[in-house]
């Protein structure tokens, strides 16, 4: 990557989001298999739209659909690191060429050079 902007920071681990058919097969399986623990539940009114679950300092996501240009089907699988100065590291993606996919509030998702998507989020989670 090249670019003159500075990076804010170090990145550090932040998630993992998986596209899943069934969150509550997925997160038997990650739970009662794995041994990781639920964190939090997210609903879109009175739909089950996400599974957190804890895994160590990092949050596995298990999700029906995941933010960023992706394909409609299969994993679409999400690596995101925590960051600090999240406009410090949209000026740099910019500088250096990278076009943003999608974006929240604490979120920048875009494509690696194999294509993979990742984010960079400055969510602090409440676990």
């Amino acid at each position: 990557m090249t670019g003159s902007a500075a990076a804010p920071g170090t990145p550090a681990l932040h998630h993992v989001a998986l596209r899943v058919a069934d969150l509550e097969r997925s997160a038997a399986f990650y739970t009662g298999l794995v041994g990781l623990q639920e964190a939090e539940r997210l609903f879109d009114g009175d739909r089950l739209r996400a599974i957190w679950l804890r895994a160590g300092d990092v949050v596995l996501m298990l999700e029906r659909q995941l933010r960023g240009a992706g394909p409609g089907e299969g994993s679409a699988h999400l690596l995101a690191f925590r960051v600090s100065g999240l406009e410090g590291w949209a000026e740099r993606l910019a500088a250096a060429g990278i076009r943003l996919d999608d974006r929240t509030a604490h979120t920048l998702y875009f494509r690696d050079p194999d294509g993979h998507r990742v984010g960079l989020s400055d969510h602090s989670f409440v676990l």
